[in-house]
């Protein structure tokens, strides 16, 4: 089989501040060897011609190549790698343009290279420079692999090294007194030798040092450029000092990729180019694969027009409500001089749509888009507080709403954000973590740091990324943070559910881990948890959605009987199960013995514990419904028992209950 892999590159403009015709004395200064570049061993001229008027000047040469790659020469029998390069210097259009390709290996592997040195259009006195090339590997002894690593790492390694040579020799001729060569003249008289073309190459040391009044070697004012366009050679090409300035260091390739997206968005879409930054966000959420992030990018563009997000500051009001209970805002910046943000998520989902949440993120997302391109900022960091978060909160159109606004974001604003800070994340954050984390990139998920407790505090903590006098005061800063905290919501403002469900009926998006029951007066709900190994811990974490119960943890020896209380549940009911293990006949201290005192749990409470196993056994987790003690002659019921009973209608308690076993060392 024929194995074919293809490789292009493409760089952005490089622009020296000097004229052409000193840029290509420095040029010539490479052949026919260059200790620069250790690479290049040296040259021969093959062919070499002149136009008759001396400005078009031809010259072929064979290129001598030492790759690394020893190895994998020698397997191939070849010591050296040939290049052919043809140059084409047009003196009267001020243009160098270069042609090469492998003589190597030419059946197997294709390198094209195509490179120009041209005037800079707004600036005569300075020289721009483009490169692209494309590596074709056909077949290699099945080294494919290898070939385009080796390949691809040493040509983007001598990408900057190419320009940093030509710079090296522009200033060694400043040095020798050489700061201005004069431009290409034509012939006074037919056939007659114009000398000032040949000032390129040996003549180039006459050139006299006091010629040097153009002001060559000076920067001109005015080089500090707000936008790609003042430095940028052509408004449709990028600049590679703006990419540095303003879009951060790139490599070579990652470069070439941003540069070919840009250039296929300009020759393809029509309407509203994004900004370069945006474009960069888009490869980076793909790994630099082009192919992949055009496709993103193409989706993203089409659903920014479906809705109109361009313009949904000017067309788009929030509701009153969002606006009063909004959670969350901007907060100066991180120790990395990022936007910081903190925010409470889960409060919203109870009384807003999902279209008006979308709105919100959208029109916050445009105000920060905003912000960034003013400071210069390219990501965020966002500090979420999970203090209160329970399974009441795992709501299905709750969390179908966050998993769609988790969708909206990494689909339409990759890369950001810079860093996640959850802080006093409770015991029930692992089940809210694995139901969003697979909707999250995995170049994101790398940047949450989750703090449970108070293990935000002290070093490791919110102080190694956000500055002491930064931190909101209720997170144990020194700043009063301003953002919005939005108060407690009505429980008049809740939305219904989307899909009306049985109010008896609870329904979890965490239902294959969380089990519901039901706690019947005289029969309590039971659990089992076997354990072999004495050093074992048991965990558990339940909420009380209907009644008080009080829990209780047993142990014994013996294994309990299951059986269904069937009989003493309504037929109709899909409350949940209840299965009662303790025997009647049990007598406790004898056949089981109590583990942890009585938990009285009251409704609407969520309930998080663990229990160091000492024996092996059989360990039993009980619910049962709490009621008023009985009252001797002497006393009167308290006034909670009374008021809790008067609260329960029926004869029922419902909860919904998670429990694991982990081996000691594993528990933290």
């Amino acid at each position: 089989c024929v194995i074919k892999m293809v490789q292009k590159y493409q760089s952005p403009v490089r622009v020296y501040k000097y004229p052409f015709e000193l840029v290509m004395a420095a040029y010539e200064k490479r052949f026919p060897t260059c200790p620069e570049i250790p690479v290049f061993l040296g040259s021969e001229i093959l062919h070499e011609s002149r136009s008759d008027d001396g400005s078009i000047h031809i010259i072929e040469r064979s290129c001598k190549l030492n790759v690394d790659a020893p190895r994998l020469l020698k397997k191939a029998r070849v010591e050296y790698v040939f290049f052919i390069q043809k140059n084409t210097v047009n003196w009267k259009e001020r243009t160098l343009r270069i042609e090469a390709h492998n003589e190597t290996f030419a059946n197997r592997v294709v390198v094209l290279e195509t490179c120009s040195y041209s005037v800079h259009p707004e600036n005569e006195e300075w020289t721009c420079f483009e490169q692209s090339a494309s590596l074709d590997i056909k077949s290699f002894f099945g080294f494919e692999s290898t070939v385009e690593k080796i390949a691809m790492k040493q040509y983007t390694s001598n990408i900057k090294r190419g320009k940093e040579v030509i710079e090296h020799y522009l200033k060694e001729l400043i040095s020798q007194g050489i700061t201005f060569i004069p431009r290409w003249t034509p012939p006074l008289e037919s056939g007659q030798k114009d000398e000032q073309t040949l000032a390129v190459g040996p003549g180039v040391d006459d050139v006299p040092a006091e010629s040097g009044a153009r002001g060559a070697t000076k920067e001109p004012a005015g080089n500090s450029c707000p936008s790609a366009e003042a430095v940028s050679p052509d408004a449709d090409k990028l600049d590679a000092d703006y990419i540095e300035r303003y879009l951060g260091q790139l490599t070579p390739m990652q470069e070439s990729c941003l540069i070919r997206l840009r250039q296929w968005l300009q020759e393809t879409h029509k309407g509203k180019i994004p900004k370069d930054e945006h474009i960069l966000r888009f490869l980076r959420a793909r790994d630099f694969n082009i192919d992949k992030a055009r496709e993103m990018l193409c989706q993203s563009l089409t659903w920014r027009k479906q809705y109109q997000v361009d313009y949904i500051l000017q067309s788009w009001r929030p509701p009153a409500l969002l606006d009063e209970y909004y959670t969350g805002g901007w907060h100066y910046q991180d120790r990395e001089q990022r936007v910081l943000s903190s925010f409470n998520t889960y409060k919203w989902l109870y009384i807003f749509t999902v279209a008006s949440l979308l709105s919100k993120c959208r029109s916050s997302r445009l105000d920060y888009d905003k912000f960034l391109f003013c400071v210069h900022c390219r990501s965020w960091t966002c500090l979420v507080d999970l203090e209160g978060l329970n399974m009441r909160h795992l709501w299905r159109p709750g969390v179908k709403a966050l998993l769609r606004i988790i969708e909206v974001v990494e689909d339409n604003y990759p890369e950001t954000l810079g860093r996640l800070l959850i802080v006093r994340a409770p015991r029930v954050f692992p089940v809210l973590w694995t139901l969003v984390s697979p909707f999250i990139n995995e170049n994101t998920r790398q940047k949450f740091l989750i703090y449970s407790g108070n293990n935000y505090q002290g070093p490791g903590g919110l102080v190694d990324y956000v500055d002491k006098d930064v931190i909101p005061d209720f997170l144990g800063g020194d700043c009063v943070c301003n953002v919005p905290e939005g108060g407690l919501v009505p429980k008049s403002l809740y939305q219904a559910d989307e899909e009306p469900e049985n109010p008896e009926h609870i329904r979890l998006w965490t239902e294959t881990i969380y089990h519901s029951a039901s706690v019947l007066k005289g029969a309590p709900h039971e659990i089992v948890v076997e354990i072999l190994e004495g050093e074992s811990v048991i965990t558990w974490d339940f909420d009380i959605l209907k009644g008080d119960v009080v829990f209780s943890l047993f142990h014994s020896k013996r294994a309990p009987e299951t059986g269904r209380k069937e009989a003493t549940l309504p037929s109709t009911s899909l409350a949940g199960d209840n299965t009662q293990l303790i025997d009647k006949t049990w007598v406790l201290g004898v056949d089981y013995s109590r583990m942890e005192s009585p938990l009285v749990c009251r409704e609407g409470e969520s309930i998080q514990g663990s229990h160091v196993t000492r024996w092996p056994g059989f360990y039993i987790l009980q619910w049962k419904m709490h009621g008023p003690l009985p009252c001797s002659g002497t006393s009167l019921p308290r006034v909670d028992d009374v008021l809790a009973s008067l609260q329960v209608s029926s004869h029922r308690c419902k909860i919904i209950y998670y429990y694991e076993v982990l081996a000691s060392k594993d528990f933290r």
